[in-house]
């Protein structure tokens, strides 16, 4: 149940700078290939979803986040305000900014290795007030028994809570329970359920009241309240899919916090995460609450392609 009158949307996680070069194809274990493009982009996976929920969800959003004293903080703090995100950092100052290196190949797949650096040292002291929060959104790149102190402090609040579960981990029963809205992919929910019976046999044997399973390319399939729904994915040309599932769970929270409706906003999820992978970057190839839109208003049309709805990358 979510404070009357409030719709603001914290996200307490990670947040890194990206390192990432593009190559045919990625390497497997003890090759060395030759790549070609690298940039750097602002990432992590709790910073992320911070900007989907603000751009792409349209929702009014906070995070808490903990950066370095270095050069690599200042780019992921200018995204973040960039994106209309109201910012509570913590300043380590023996830790390095987090970062993650990550090989895009030509197929838009990707593998990611990621130093936490200054994430490590979030505290469960560090959430700031709810009194203005509806909903609080929470991933595994900062300590797990962190993550689950943040759960109980918002569930006695009165505070709708989200995890995205990811990186996959078992979970403590008491951080389940705290939780309100359970998000993974198909891994991750294997990890979290075992790989036997079907999809929603598996969703409904952790206990949490919604959970949502995204599914790539396919979209995504929900449990809720005893029933289960699907979502069917929007056909797009993959560039970079670095991202994607964090633009859908922040959109989904985002527009859960605003009042719309649970199919809506699953349907919302699954457009803007298909838009993230049109262009590079994690927060560089979040679309806009109006691209959002545009796509799906246009979605009816049969054949529609949702890359001709953005412009190019500068």
């Amino acid at each position: 149940m979510s404070v009357a009158g409030c719709h603001t949307v914290l996200v307490a996680g990670s947040a890194n700078l990206d390192f990432v070069v593009t190559a045919a194809r990625v390497p497997v274990p003890g090759e060395t290939i030759l790549g070609r493009d690298f940039r750097t982009f602002p990432g992590g996976k709790g910073a992320n979803q911070a900007v989907a929920a603000a751009r792409a969800g349209g929702a009014s959003t906070r995070m808490l986040l903990a950066l370095g004293n270095d050069a690599h903080a200042e780019p992921i703090e200018a995204s973040l305000r960039a994106a209309g995100v109201k910012l509570d950092i913590v300043r380590a100052a023996s830790e390095a900014t987090g970062v993650a290196f990550i090989c895009v190949a030509d197929s838009a797949e990707n593998a990611i290795t990621v130093a936490p650096g200054a994430n490590a040292t979030l505290r469960a002291a560090h959430l700031p007030p709810l009194g203005q929060v509806s909903h609080l959104l929470l991933q595994l790149e900062t300590p797990l028994p962190v993550v689950q102190a943040w759960a109980m402090a918002a569930r006695e609040a009165g505070v709708v809570v989200a995890l995205n579960a990811a990186p996959a981990a078992t979970l403590p029963e008491e951080l389940l329970r705290c939780i309100d809205m359970l998000i993974v992919n198909e891994g991750e929910l294997a990890m979290l359920a075992g790989s036997d019976g079907d999809i929603d046999a598996r969703m409904q044997s952790l206990g949490v009241e919604c959970v949502v399973v995204t599914l790539g390319s396919r979209g995504c399939r929900a449990w809720r309240g005893g029933e289960s729904l699907s979502q069917s994915g929007f056909a797009v040309d993959a560039v970079d899919t670095t991202g994607a599932g964090d633009t859908f769970c922040g959109t989904l929270v985002a527009a859960l916090s605003r009042g719309e409706a649970f199919a809506s906003a699953l349907r919302r999820a699954t457009a803007a995460s298909a838009l993230a992978c049109t262009k590079m970057g994690a927060q560089a190839g979040m679309p806009s609450f109006d691209e959002v839109e545009r796509l799906l208003a246009a979605s009816i049309q049969p054949g529609h392609r949702a890359i001709a709805s953005r412009q190019p990358s500068p």
